[in-house]
């Protein structure tokens, strides 16, 4: 069970739930509570089965719970408020001989351990006082209503940590709902609960006392005791009467003695405490589905319009986009236009040799073309890069964990501010692997008439402007206008250089380097929206590591019960 316990501990700390979905809050209050209570009291008492009984004693804001705590103890061991709320740490009164099952390791490991006063509400103050029985301990906690969040918070996890409740409300508070609240709790959990009617005015006491345990029984305590405490002065040193906490001080005096009964009522509250962990788990894996499966549709969501985004720079830079305006204009330079345009529109498959004898490229020309086609390239990948971030920060934004998500953020709606420069640097890398490619084929023939005739550079710029007319692998023809007859032109002089196999296979190359690269920008301007969702810790499987765990502990319980002849609790 031990193990159990704290394998369910680890998967509900590695199982965040970061995102604002709905109910994400409720849901991270409840795993906090649970991962809260397994800390402070399920494994830490579950290892020291045989510590003294810790009774809690919670209630209302006024109730007079110091004041009780002080009198069962017979001297003032915690300062009553007159002032609310009472801001101190919480005091834990134990016989001198218990001092060692109260150490930083046992219950309660995450508050500092004093011995003396302190208003800091993290620390637990220890006192030894033997006039409590050995066997028991008593802890003052804060007000389960205070108006300070913190001292709530506080009430409820010291409370968590509890073998027994013991409840102080008074006459004018029984029916207050936020008590009730953490009753109900009580009752599901099974918690051993004893209730103490406080400052009651003896004429009140029937009529309040046999409201208040109506309450109790239809609320699933009916089994809880019920005293009360007469409405009486104090002495000077803050205490009631002895005879006024006999009845409650008696019962805890006979439980601290009675080995068999503390043991009764340790077990039935850690049972509880365990079964209710054990159910409250699986609501908390759905959650953590629910987180997973929204962390994952806002992946997708900005995978795709980046995957959409290189599918857009892929078809403009193959479908002749790019042979248009500076690009189109630099390169009929480059090549001549008119009677060799003409005739390409006529008789495509019989121009080589005219092609050898008209172009009349120079090199300043062919640089030219060279910087159209970067300039060009460079502009297609920003505004792609550009609206690919507006449309997945849109697609977050569409949603309210999206949205909260991107605030506070840098501003993903826009592309990197150094973008541009990444793009610069990729386009120029890849017009020297071109480049690199026609110098590595033309290797045996750069002693030829036509090898010379164009150069390296030239030839270079003939092969970019083929792959910017290569859609789905087949060549544009001159039919389909300038732009194509232009392509058709950069085949031919590639062609009458290399061959037409190498030119096909030189395109495809170049083509796929294109794409790679173009590939690669984009999945870094995409991965600034993947490094959010990275560090919200959301992992693959978190949820059925927690149900998984949960099911451990069931089975752990059921087999627990069965060697006892029982029936699972």
């Amino acid at each position: 069970m031990l193990t159990a316990l704290v394998r369910l501990r680890s998967s509900l700390q590695e199982a965040p739930l970061p995102l604002d979905v709905p109910d994400a809050e409720a849901h991270r209050v409840t795993r906090t509570e649970m991962i809260d209570q397994l800390e402070d009291y399920v494994i830490p008492r579950l290892t020291t089965i045989e510590a003294p009984l810790l009774t809690v004693v919670g209630g209302s804001t006024g109730a007079g719970k110091s004041t009780l705590v002080n009198s069962l103890v017979g001297t003032r061991v915690t300062e009553p408020g007159v002032l609310r709320p009472t801001t101190r740490s919480p005091v834990l009164v134990h016989h001198p001989d218990d001092a060692h099952w109260f150490g930083q390791d046992r219950i309660l490991p995450d508050l500092e351990r004093t011995t003396r006063a302190t208003g800091d509400p993290s620390a637990l103050q220890l006192v030894a006082a033997r006039t409590v029985p050995q066997g028991l301990a008593i802890l003052d906690a804060p007000d389960v209503d205070s108006v300070e969040e913190r001292n709530r918070t506080l009430a409820g996890q010291l409370l968590a940590a509890a073998d027994l409740w013991l409840f102080v409300t008074s006459a004018a508070r029984y029916a207050d709902q936020v008590p009730w609240d953490f009753l109900k709790q009580a009752a599901e959990r099974s918690t051993a609960v004893a209730i103490v009617l406080d400052r009651t005015p003896p004429e009140a006491v029937e009529t309040v006392s046999t409201h208040l345990a109506r309450m109790l029984s239809s609320r699933g305590l009916k089994d809880s005791p019920l005293f009360a405490v007469l409405e009486g002065t104090v002495d000077e040193d803050g205490l009631l009467p002895a005879a006024a906490v006999a009845d409650v001080s008696g019962w805890l005096g006979s439980l601290a003695a009675d080995v068999d009964a503390r043991a009764a009522v340790v077990r039935q509250t850690l049972e509880g405490a365990i079964r209710s962990i054990a159910r409250r788990a699986h609501t908390v894996a759905d959650a953590v589905g629910e987180q997973a499966a929204a962390t994952d549709a806002l992946r997708a969501d900005a995978v795709s319009v980046y995957d959409e985004a290189v599918e857009a720079v892929s078809r403009a830079s193959a479908d002749g986009t790019l042979l248009r305006g500076e690009v189109l204009a630099r390169w009929q330079e480059f090549v001549g236009t008119g009677e060799l345009l003409r005739s390409l529109e006529s008789r495509v498959g019989r121009v080589r040799d005219r092609i050898v004898n008209t172009v009349k490229g120079k090199p300043q020309q062919v640089e030219r073309v060279t910087v159209a086609v970067e300039s060009g390239l460079e502009t297609l990948l920003l505004e792609h890069a550009e609206a690919a971030a507006e449309r997945a920060e849109a697609s977050w934004r569409s949603v309210a964990h999206g949205r909260s998500l991107l605030e506070g953020g840098p501003d993903l709606g826009r592309a990197s501010r150094d973008f541009r420069r990444r793009a610069e640097r990729a386009v120029r890398e890849w017009q020297q692997d071109v480049l690199d490619m026609v110098r590595s084929e033309g290797a045996d023939k750069r002693t030829t008439a036509r090898f010379l005739a164009y150069g390296v550079n030239g030839l270079s710029v003939a092969l970019m402007v083929v792959v910017f007319a290569h859609t789905g692998g087949v060549l544009v023809g001159a039919e389909a206008g300038i732009a194509g007859g232009s392509a058709v032109l950069g085949q031919k002089l590639l062609e009458a250089v290399f061959g037409d196999n190498a030119v096909r296979r030189l395109a495809e190359r170049a083509r796929k380097d294109l794409q790679t690269r173009v590939e690669a920008l984009m999945a870094e301007e995409l991965e600034r929206y993947l490094r959010l969702l990275d560090a919200l810790g959301v992992q693959e499987g978190a949820a059925d590591r927690v149900r998984d765990a949960a099911r451990r502990i069931d089975d752990e319980r059921f087999a627990l019960r069965s060697v006892e002849g029982g029936q699972p609790a």
